[in-house]
């Protein structure tokens, strides 16, 4: 196992809302360990852990908090420290959303590279999954199988020409997190911003910050970053969602057509199995009950 792991000293980024257009400036800042990640909603007062019992919506992004104090769309930034193995941070917002950026996780992971990674005096503890846990309903199915590292393979189908079904396995790494899976963007579908906007939604939405997906191609005159970059997004998005458990996962998860909503039960179900999983600590003791302590 490895140490624990912070960042050196603050960064700070701002930007605009996909969802709401509103604008926020962010400050990651050291965090001590066994803090996991952290968010203080300055503008409220208020203090939100990022954690599965913390999401209040899984509707387009994964949003945390509670009613009257809420910060939307934290998956990339969560993926981007997860995928760096960055383990307890403080993070800052005076607005209703992390921006987005250019829609991926490239600039996060830029910015809590250069802020340097600090080593803490402990363990950081992860669930080595032990038997097959299955989530399934009508839409998506995500199963964890036992692995002797972090592996996560997906595979998404649409009914559109540029789609169809991709399928990416990739064993992780910060390596070829960094190089694979942090530049991949978000996507939608120009049919669905008049939906999407009629309920609140993509209101930052933008070709600078997202894939845009018309009948016949792309909308972006940049192109793709990879030939697979929608189903490479959705990697990102599990990791950064997979990190509210709390823990690193040792294990080979698989995800056919998940998005937040199945990420987000699948983990629910997970800490409602704890015969199908260990939790390692530091002095290679194991528990099922040490979700309590962070």
């Amino acid at each position: 196992m490895r140490l624990q792991r912070t960042i050196k000293k603050e960064t700070v980024f701002h930007g605009i809302g996909l969802h709401t257009g509103k604008h926020a400036t962010v400050k990651v800042k050291p965090a001590p360990r066994d803090t996991g990640v952290v968010f203080y909603r300055i503008d409220k007062g208020a203090i939100i852990k990022a954690h599965v019992h913390s999401v209040i919506d899984t509707a387009f992004a994964t949003t945390i908090g509670y009613e009257g104090a809420k910060i939307r769309t934290v998956e990339h930034l969560l993926a981007a420290a997860a995928g760096l193995g960055i383990d307890n941070l403080h993070v800052e917002v005076d607005g209703p959303e992390i921006p987005i950026l250019d829609g991926s996780s490239l600039e996060l992971t830029g910015m809590l590279l250069e802020a340097g990674i600090a080593k803490q005096g402990k363990r950081m503890p992860h669930i080595v999954i032990t038997k097959p846990v299955v989530y399934e309903d009508s839409h998506a199915r995500v199963v964890a199988l036992p692995h002797e590292g972090t592996r996560i393979s997906f595979s998404i189908s649409f009914s559109h020409h540029l789609l169809g079904h991709q399928e990416l396995t990739i064993d992780l790494n910060e390596t070829n997190f960094l190089k694979e899976i942090a530049p991949a963007r978000t996507f939608g579908f120009l049919r669905d911003v008049e939906m999407l906007r009629a309920n609140g939604l993509a209101k930052g939405g933008s070709l600078e910050n997202a894939i845009v997906v018309g009948d016949e191609g792309i909308l972006n005159t940049s192109g793709l970053r990879f030939t697979d970059e929608f189903v490479r997004h959705k990697v990102l998005d599990t990791v950064g969602d997979m990190s509210l458990i709390g823990f690193p996962i040792q294990g080979h998860i698989l995800l056919e057509k998940a998005g937040h909503t199945a990420n987000l039960r699948f983990l629910k179900k997970l800490l409602l199995s704890p015969d199908c999983y260990l939790l390692r600590s530091e002095v290679d003791h194991i528990s099922h009950h040490a979700f309590h302590y962070r």
